[in-house]
């Protein structure tokens, strides 16, 4: 579903608000906003971030001890090898790659959970909720893809609601980068780590339209660099 994106103005009001609520700097006043007005805004097609949520739950499993034998039949299995981007086809397949950025994809993933109303809050100053992990793929009991898709019960976000957060968050993003330079202390107990995976998952799974917006990018496309 494809709608008018809200004032971008007004949801950057409210992002720096929430900053100033938790006691994080502001950014400059030449901070970009995400989108403009007129633009448009939809999510990615629910499949597609179904299946992305899937290939990180395999790859997190694959950190925590699964096979690379059985990552690869359940890959099969559930018909999303074509999903595995390269670097994580080299990690899932020969443990290569940065151990750690690929654990730190528990935050993307929770993320993307939200997205489509699998979880109920993304709040910056809480951990990823422990009983996530019920409402993914049952790997270890070879529940396939297909299987998963068929006992879940979706309930997408609004555009509007899920480009709302990832002003948000690119908002957070800057600000946790700047309270952990200063050395100070975080309004909770994640990190700028996490705030930059829930911010990437935002990033890919909101689609924004308008003659200043590329096409969506891939997975490891995203631009976190601003």
């Amino acid at each position: 579903m494809r709608v008018a994106a809200p004032d971008p103005r007004e949801v950057r009001d409210a992002s720096l608000d929430e900053l100033a609520r938790l006691g994080l700097p502001l950014p400059p006043e030449q901070f970009p906003l995400v989108w403009e007005p007129g633009d448009e805004i939809e999510l990615r097609p629910i499949v597609e971030i179904e299946a992305r949520i899937a290939v990180l739950h395999l790859i997190l499993a694959r950190c925590f001890g699964m096979s690379p034998q059985a990552a690869m039949g359940w890959l099969l299995g559930s018909h999303l090898v074509e999903v595995v981007t390269p670097p994580e086809w080299q990690f899932v397949m020969g443990s290569k790659g940065d151990h750690r950025s690929f654990v730190l994809h528990h935050d993307a993933l929770f993320s993307l959970t939200w997205v489509l109303g699998l979880s109920k809050q993304l709040d910056p100053t809480l951990p990823v909720d422990e009983e996530l992990v019920q409402r993914l793929p049952q790997l270890a009991a070879g529940e396939t893809f297909a299987e998963w898709r068929s006992r879940i019960r979706v309930e997408p976000q609004h555009p509007a609601d899920a480009a709302a957060l990832l002003d948000l968050h690119y908002c957070l993003d800057w600000a946790y980068l700047e309270t952990e330079r200063a050395g100070r202390r975080l309004p909770g107990v994640i990190d700028a780590n996490a705030i930059g995976q829930r911010r990437w998952a935002l990033e890919w799974a909101v689609v924004l339209r308008g003659p200043y917006h590329d096409e969506p990018p891939g997975w490891e496309e995203v631009d976190l660099s601003t």
